[in-house]
């Protein structure tokens, strides 16, 4: 195992914190919003049973439910036997980035991109304050942490929204080990600069290795030509007149998805439109015309992204990671992107991947691996003698980020390389395997939650089974169950869903993991162990379709 002082992580530096997701049909209308405004239901289109009334702002009621600071969540917290405290300070401010001869204003943690790492030990006690120097609220959102439900950072479910100018103290045991990250859920706050990785260690770390290399891959916006993600956002909204820049046919909820006929369109991937097309917002169209990935199974994103980085970093000045020839080194890999799924490579390198969103897998050998928005991966390599691209290809999208691994001497790759590996031997998260160690018991589930994936680009409508996000509706699970969840993907677009508080298990003996990837057309059935009372949000993790409205909630019953 290797020691505190040969540990190097390429990272940036503490500062503050936020990610988010916002829905409205102006850039101004949306300045400030967060999840406990955005009840996007039909107009008189009924609640479950269990639906209550939500405060704008305050956490929801639960009214038949676990409350997000109940008894039930206490006692969860104090099986989970909190440890020594460790002690943060983040400020969430906005400042300017220097992504690499190019400079932007967006909103981040202090004035690094990404925000400084956050490293702890299982069995800690996390005492964070975040001070909102932000213009408006934010949140705090742990991505993978299986937490208590006060602190997991939804305004309007879980914690009022952190008012500008205000600070907020975050505070849990922190329990399995693994890569994690944080951000806001608060608007499209996320697509700015507020995301910082948050790795715990593992006090009985079975790896050995002599390096650490925390590599966080990003698509960028803000402050780019006068764009925001507000921005960005608003365009989305007001939906594509009924066409489709897919090819695909309608969707769950009946959009109709033909747009050969959209200004800009062409046959590669470009931003629909003149500078001016987002309705009087600032900066250029962003929305996305033509990229396609059979991958990802056919469309790959709605929005153009100007750049994509590798640990806030431009590929014409990409950050470089020093190592020895023959070091063996562990790579942690977190997408923190808005709209981007990434294929990673390392030239010249085999990677062997070791976990999956914090847990371990039975390791395998791959030339490049796939990841979507909110995924991690952790994987070794055995360094070479020389000079390497890490290349991370916007899947789809026709461009690349780049960091350089250098062991010895020669010139740094060109921001343009597109090592060999990277249409190599692939390996996705229904291909792995989970370690016997995290595998859950063999059980039939007790209860079946079906989610269906439903809207499009054409009416900005995505949602789950029709109906977009409302904090007060809820569904059931109760406290000890085997829960499945039901994923069926009927839009014509890919999505990252996302579970908060727990993790859950791919079929087959699949890989433990909190995020993965439903198809378009196809079903993903996931079971997960209903051990952790609250209400827990699941959303896809592209935030402008969370935003447009594709989130939901589990909630305990009391």
């Amino acid at each position: 195992m290797r020691t505190p002082t040969r540990r190097t992580v390429l990272g940036a530096a503490l500062a503050a914190a936020g990610t988010g997701l916002l829905t409205a049909c102006s850039s101004d209308a949306m300045k400030g919003m967060d999840h406990s405004s955005m009840n996007h239901g039909s107009p008189g289109a009924p609640s479950s049973p269990a639906a209550a009334p939500v405060t704008p702002g305050a956490p929801a009621d639960p009214a038949g439910f676990v409350a997000p600071n109940g008894p039930e969540v206490a006692a969860a917290e104090a099986r989970r036997n909190p440890g020594p405290e460790r002690k943060v300070a983040l400020t969430a401010t906005e400042t300017t980035l220097d992504l690499g001869g190019r400079t932007v204003r967006s909103w981040a943690y202090g004035d690094r991109l990404p925000g400084g790492e956050v490293r702890v030990t299982a069995g800690d006690t996390l005492a964070l304050t975040l001070a909102n120097n932000l213009p408006q609220p934010t949140s705090l959102h742990w991505h993978g942490l299986a937490l208590r439900n006060d602190m997991d950072g939804v305004p309007g479910l879980t914690q009022a929204a952190v008012k500008a100018g205000a600070s907020f103290d975050y505070r849990f045991a922190v329990g399995r080990p693994g890569t994690y990250w944080f951000h806001p859920h608060s608007g499209v706050q996320q697509d700015r600069g507020l995301y910082a990785p948050l790795i715990v260690e593992d006090p009985r770390e079975p790896l050995r290795y002599d390096k650490e290399w925390v590599v966080v891959l990003d698509d960028w916006v803000d402050g780019v030509d006068g764009s925001t993600p507000d921005a960005v956002l608003a365009e989305l909204a007001r939906g594509t007149g009924g066409m489709d820049h897919s090819g695909g046919s309608g969707s769950g909820s009946g959009s109709d998805h033909d747009m050969s006929g959209m200004p800009g369109m062409s046959g590669t991937p470009g931003a629909a439109g003149t500078p001016g097309a987002a309705g009087g917002a600032a900066g250029p169209s962003r929305m996305l015309m033509g990229a396609r990935s059979p991958l990802l199974g056919g469309d790959a994103g709605d929005v153009a992204h100007p750049f994509h980085l590798v640990n806030g970093r431009l590929a014409t000045a990409p950050e470089t990671f020093t190592a020895k020839p023959g070091d063996r080194i562990r790579i942690r890999l977190i997408n923190a992107g808005g709209d981007t799924a990434y294929r990673v490579a390392l030239g010249g390198h085999e990677l062997t991947v070791t976990h999956t969103d914090g847990f371990p897998v039975e390791p395998a050998t791959t030339q490049a691996l796939l990841l979507g928005m909110g995924e991690r991966y952790d994987v070794l390599v055995t360094a070479g003698d020389g000079v390497f691209p890490l290349t991370a290809l916007a899947e789809g999208k026709g461009a690349t980020a780049l960091a350089v691994l250098r062991t010895g001497g020669g010139a740094a790759p060109d921001a343009s390389v597109r090592p060999a590996e990277l249409d190599g031997r692939l390996v996705t998260a229904g291909r792995l395997k989970a370690d016997p160690s995290v595998r859950l018991p063999a059980k039939s589930p007790d209860r079946t939650v079906r989610l269906e994936l439903t809207g499009g680009m054409a009416k900005a409508d995505w949602a789950f089974d029709g109906r977009r996000y409302d904090p007060a509706r809820r569904h059931p699970v109760a406290a000890g169950e085997r829960v499945r969840l039901e994923f069926r993907n009927s839009t014509s677009m890919w999505h990252p869903v996302h579970l908060h508080g727990h993790s859950f298990a791919l079929p087959g003996d699949g890989p433990r993991k909190d995020t993965a990837i439903v198809l378009p057309g196809t079903t993903l059935a996931v079971d997960f162990d209903a051990d952790n009372p609250g209400l827990w949000m699941v959303h896809c993790h592209n935030v402008y379709h969370a935003e447009a409205g594709m989130m939901t909630v589990l909630g305990y019953l009391a």
